[in-house]
């Protein structure tokens, strides 16, 4: 079965070939040409045969005028029109017919033979290639040519505007048609002697030599049309072929991955044709591998949403059911005080949550515009400054001198670095500062928060940047955090073609000297 897009390169290519072909039968220009060229030819042999009448069929007829006498143009004029196909008409000066070369007959006419064709000569693919011939030639547009030949029983010169013209001494060339459409070429000329005209000769011929020219050219424009239709059909099979094969597997793959739970299933590759089909390949190997990877990720997240809303539900189920046993009121306002606490954990947990499940969505249909890094940074500082005063935590900024512009989000930006200088604050020591640096460097903005707490495992580096991460420091209260706060900023970093990393600092010992938390973000 040939699918519609076969179908639709074959029309397309073919419907091609036929209009330029159809162009090509049209022909009108050269016939125009052979019809000129004969015209021509005719216009010459009339010329020649004016002259040799002038000088050998003129004579003194009664009264002794100079005129053309019969006795002698009737053979003169068979011996000159013999080798040609023309018809050759020879009008007296007062326009009435002195010899007409069809009727000519007399001793010594010649007599014409045709050979007829042997009957049954044509073959069937010769009727056919006729008849597929004449069908062609039916569909091409036909000139409107006017029927303005004809012949009487009785002709004269004054029948035929060209002869008159001759007889006046002008020569004049004409293509007719007669009433059943077949061309006449004419060619008239006057019989002179000493300048004095004697006569008009007048010479017609059908158009049998351009038609057959022409439907000689037809006929291998034709041919050739044949076999460039068979390339062109073969071409476009093997075209649509090279196309719709690997459309058609990739449109099955992708519908078995979307049908299938399988993540074994591939998409064909097609990268070695270095085409769109190529290009189509990659993109959907790419989009399923990051459909898979994406299935996975959702997987996870529920799997770890589900294990950390059990821990505050198993402890407030508890605390519940022992308040309601419980009657002693020191006991109950301690349960009722782990009962808020759970609460609150839950409320902040599922917050945290659901920013993080529309953080996708919102990243990619928010605009972003340019931001004054530095700006940003001093108003952080600012707000979180008097918050840790009574611990005398400080917070130091270092702005490098030039420009900090980046192209982003502000508001997302702002919750990175919030985070970051949250993390810092909740893990140094008292009196500790937090230092705050950025600068420009190689193209890029890089913005580091330094913290002097206890630092990070080195086998966690990366792992705090995932979800839930649950390490702590010992004087913060159980459950004052998510563990999403560092999976969110990093995934914020990303968004905005920048990186996120941690690592530790040291002192002259090699000894940890606290953490580093450093965010590259493209300068804008």
């Amino acid at each position: 079965m040939i699918s519609p897009l076969t179908r639709r390169v074959l029309t397309v290519n073919v419907l091609a070939l036929g209009a330029l072909v159809a162009g090509l039968l049209y022909l009108g220009q050269y016939e125009d040409g052979l019809v000129e060229a004969e015209l021509a030819s005719l216009h010459t042999q009339a010329e020649i045969f004016a002259g040799a009448l002038g000088e050998g069929a003129a004579g003194e007829a009664a009264g002794g005028v100079q005129a053309l006498l019969p006795v002698t143009a009737r053979p003169m004029l068979r011996r000159l029109v013999g080798p040609t196909r023309a018809r050759a008409r020879l009008f007296g000066a007062r326009g009435a017919l002195i010899v007409d070369s069809r009727d000519m007959v007399g001793p010594g006419a010649p007599v014409q033979e045709e050979a007829l064709p042997p009957p049954g000569e044509d073959g069937l693919a010769d009727r056919l290639a006729v008849a597929a011939y004449e069908w062609v030639l039916g569909l091409l547009p036909v000139r409107d040519r006017p029927r303005d030949y004809a012949e009487r029983a009785v002709q004269r010169a004054a029948d035929y505007p060209e002869a008159r013209a001759a007889l006046g001494g002008e020569a004049r060339t004409r293509v007719r048609f007669d009433e059943r459409g077949d061309m006449v070429l004419i060619a008239a000329v006057p019989v002179q002697r000493f300048k004095r005209v004697l006569g008009a000769l007048m010479l017609t011929t059908d158009g049998a030599d351009i038609r057959e020219a022409v439907r000689d050219v037809r006929l291998g424009i034709l041919n050739a049309f044949a076999v460039a239709l068979g390339v062109t059909v073969i071409l476009s099979l093997y075209l649509a072929n090279t196309i719709t094969r690997p459309v058609k597997r990739l449109a099955e793959a992708a519908r078995q991955v979307k049908g299938g739970r399988d993540e074994h299933l591939k998409i064909p590759d097609f990268t070695a044709r270095r085409d769109e089909i190529g290009d189509l390949s990659v993109a959907l190997r790419d989009m399923t591998a990051d459909l898979w990877n994406r299935m996975e990720a959702v997987e996870r997240f529920a799997a770890d949403v589900s294990h950390e809303i059990k821990n505050p539900l198993t402890s407030l189920s508890s605390a519940v059911e022992t308040a309601a046993r419980v009657t002693d009121p020191g006991q109950q306002r301690q349960l009722m005080a782990i009962i808020q606490e759970d609460v609150r954990r839950l409320d902040r947990l599922i917050s945290d949550i659901s920013s993080a499940s529309r953080l996708d969505a919102e990243l990619a249909r928010a605009e972003m515009e340019e931001i004054d890094i530095g700006r940003l940074l001093e108003a952080l500082v600012e707000i979180h400054g008097p918050s840790r005063a009574d611990r005398g935590n400080g917070l130091e900024l270092a702005l490098d001198g030039g420009p900090l512009r980046a192209t982003g989000i502000e508001s997302r930006l702002v919750q990175v670095f919030q985070n970051l200088l949250e993390n810092a604050l909740s893990f140094s020591p008292p009196g500790a500062p937090v230092t705050i640096r950025a600068v420009r460097e190689n193209g890029a903005l890089a913005v580091t928060v330094d913290d002097e707490g206890p630092g990070i495992p080195e086998e966690n580096l990366d792992s705090v940047f995932e979800r839930f991460y649950t390490q702590r420091p010992e004087s913060e209260r159980f459950g004052g955090h998510s563990g999403l706060g560092l999976a969110i900023s990093r995934q914020i970093v990303e968004a905005h073609r920048g990186s996120i990393a941690a690592s530790n600092r040291y002192d002259g010992n090699g000894g940890v000297a606290g953490a580093r938390f450093t965010v590259r973000l493209p300068a804008g």
